[in-house]
């Protein structure tokens, strides 16, 4: 009779058993598909982030955009070494600058890392 009673014990723990190791396969199952998610995302952000900057690069080739930045940025750098005169020029041109609205001083910040393809400096232009 205890012989009776131990076969369908037995085969009750080993359900029990086999329901909980196939709900511990399946959350690892799902830890791993989210994982492979994750990285298919980071791969695809990674992907396009390339593709943007060498399209970037492709424009400028024949763009004067970038030459004439570097004019326009040189001037304040000849014009303190031309004299009392020349930094006096420079400075009252920073100080009518600061005096800009912030969205244009922001916006000439974007426009300068856009066109030197350094999108990370934007982030720069943020802080103040």
């Amino acid at each position: 009779m205890i012989q009776a009673l131990i076969g369908p014990l037995a085969e009750l723990a080993g359900g029990w058993l086999k329901g909980k190791a196939d709900k511990q396969a399946a959350a690892a199952n799902l830890a791993l598909v989210e994982a492979e998610a994750k990285a298919t995302i980071m791969k695809s952000a990674a992907t396009s982030e390339a593709d943007w900057e060498r399209i970037m690069a492709q424009g400028s080739q024949s763009s004067w955009k970038d030459e004439w930045l570097t004019i326009l940025f040189s001037i304040p750098l000849v014009l303190v070494f031309v004299g009392d005169a020349g930094r006096e020029i420079v400075a009252n041109g920073f100080a009518a600058l600061e005096t800009m609205p912030e969205w244009y001083q922001y916006t000439l910040g974007v426009i300068v890392a856009a066109s030197f393809g350094i999108r990370s400096a934007t982030k720069f232009f943020g802080r103040k």
